[in-house]
């Protein structure tokens, strides 16, 4: 019987489609496409670049920016960290979409010292000076960059840049008042649950001296190994270095260092504890950040009776300064605490209350002919 039969015919009619041995387009629709079908039906297309407009320009030149700034170090030496490079390109973004607002038709090196004076006073217009301070310091970045990498003349050098200041203002020195209730509404160092005892020793790692990002950068390694014998942590500086040899040792009060153990026994308990972030968050998630620590200190602080939006975690620093040196305590103890290499800095810290101690430390003094 031929293989061309009847009956053979009707087997091949049944059989499935075969299936192309050739490998499938997978081209990612990065730049976009089309909800619907085309003309043939065959369902969504990529769309191609056709035009290059200037905001695409300038989005392509933070991306740039942004990627050249992980291959760099700062005045430290030390790798920019995460959110120093996402506040410098978010700079950037601010100025681009003011660009798009004002449809000007240029990238980045289109920007003469004429329209960066016209952003600024729109954004001082908009927000505060010392915001328009922090977005110039942080912008000058991306210019240096492109005088590096496209020859662009930085406007930074040139006199006619106005520049915008930082406010000066008073620093506040929060109330004893205020911290017996903080740490009361966390426990008084009593407390049996996670999240309170761990608060607790935050609230009391603050009242330290310590920074809020220092605070939340601190690893198990950085804690000495008997806290109540050798009771001291050591205060990463904020640009990320880990080497053992650099930081600052912080001497802890007693109750700190008992607060610290106590988080520490329950720490153990928390699904996270093989991490080396030593502040986990609640409901066995992971570390906290500066983000988190303030948010913990505005809900405690609330908790409390007080305004949330009236506290910050800096404020500590400031109330600790003050506290120390109305306390009889050195000014170079108080910089080498604090982490100072500048004794403006004492000056800016202690400007709260400063004539109270000047009154208090004379009648300390008494008769003095």
């Amino acid at each position: 019987m031929s293989r061309m039969s009847g009956s053979g015919t009707a087997r091949d009619g049944a059989r499935k489609p075969l299936k192309s041995p050739l490998r499938n387009a997978t081209m990612p629709l990065v730049l976009g496409g089309t909800d619907g079908a085309d003309q043939d039906g065959r369902g969504p297309q990529p769309q191609f670049l056709v035009d290059v407009t200037p905001q695409q320009l300038r989005q392509s030149q933070i991306s740039e920016f942004t990627a050249w700034l992980r291959t760099q170090t700062n005045k430290q030496q030390r790798p920019f960290q995460a959110d120093t490079i996402i506040a410098y390109a978010e700079t950037a973004r601010a100025l681009d979409r003011w660009m798009t607002e004002e449809e000007i038709g240029e990238d980045f090196t289109g920007c003469s010292v004429d329209l960066l004076n016209r952003f600024f006073a729109a954004y001082r217009n908009a927000h505060t000076q010392n915001g328009t301070n922090t977005r110039q310091r942080n912008l000058h970045h991306i210019f240096k960059w492109l005088a590096a990498r496209y020859g662009h003349p930085d406007p930074w050098a040139d006199p006619d840049l106005v520049r915008y200041g930082p406010e000066k203002s008073r620093p506040s020195t929060l109330d004893t008042e205020f911290i017996q209730d903080l740490l009361a509404v966390t426990g008084g160092g009593k407390a049996t649950v996670f999240v309170d005892i761990r608060d607790h020793a935050m609230v009391r790692l603050l009242t330290e001296g310590v920074r809020r990002e220092e605070l939340a950068q601190i690893h198990l390694q950085d804690l000495s190994a008997d806290l109540i014998a050798s009771p001291f942590v050591r205060a990463v500086p904020l640009k990320g270095a880990r080497e053992y040899s650099q930081g600052r040792l912080v001497p802890l009060a007693a109750s700190s260092a008992r607060a610290l153990t106590a988080y520490l026994r329950v720490r153990r308990t928390h699904k996270q504890t093989r991490l080396p972030n030593l502040w986990l968050g609640s409901r066995n998630r992971g570390p906290m950040t500066g983000s988190g620590v303030y948010q913990m200190l505005e809900r405690r602080a609330e908790q409390a009776g007080y305004d949330p939006a009236a506290v910050r975690p800096h404020m500590f620093r400031h109330t600790f300064a003050h506290d120390w040196l109305d306390g009889g305590g050195s000014e170079g103890d108080l910089m080498e605490l604090m982490g100072w290499h500048d004794r403006s800095m004492i000056d800016v810290y202690t400007e709260d209350l400063k004539e109270q101690r000047a009154y208090a430390a004379k009648r300390r003094r008494g008769e003095m002919y």
